[in-house]
């Protein structure tokens, strides 16, 4: 067994051109863990978001803390605390903080490729 404590104090500064504004990581379970399942605690920082993307497989998101928004072609969906958001693979989305607003969310994963599309 493995305890990990989500924290945005062991939370890193998330690198890369998937981001937009100040975005921050804290692995939960990762390859090492469970070969088969990546968990990560996702916070973005005063209306920060990620770019149109999509992934391989199906996404799930938790949402922990703040308000957010996720976007598919179909149009936005806010979410708070409590909501559980399930992406299918394939799917152009976005996800990110509200305006004026602090989000993080779990990031559940299985194994697969993840393609920025704008």
């Amino acid at each position: 067994m493995k305890l990990v404590r989500q924290s945005f104090d062991d939370a890193q500064p998330y690198p890369g051109e998937l981001f937009i504004g100040s975005v921050f990581a804290q692995p939960l379970v990762e390859d090492a863990d469970a070969p088969s399942l990546r968990v990560s605690s996702i916070s973005f920082q005063d209306g920060a978001r990620n770019r149109w993307h999509r992934h391989t497989t199906e996404q799930v998101l938790v949402v922990t803390h703040g308000l957010g928004i996720v976007a598919n072609d179909e149009g936005e969906h806010h979410v708070s605390p409590g909501d559980v958001v399930l992406i299918p693979a394939g799917e152009r989305h976005w996800h990110g903080a509200a305006p004026d607003s602090n989000l993080t969310h779990l990031s559940i994963l299985l194994p697969g490729e993840m393609t920025i599309d704008d």
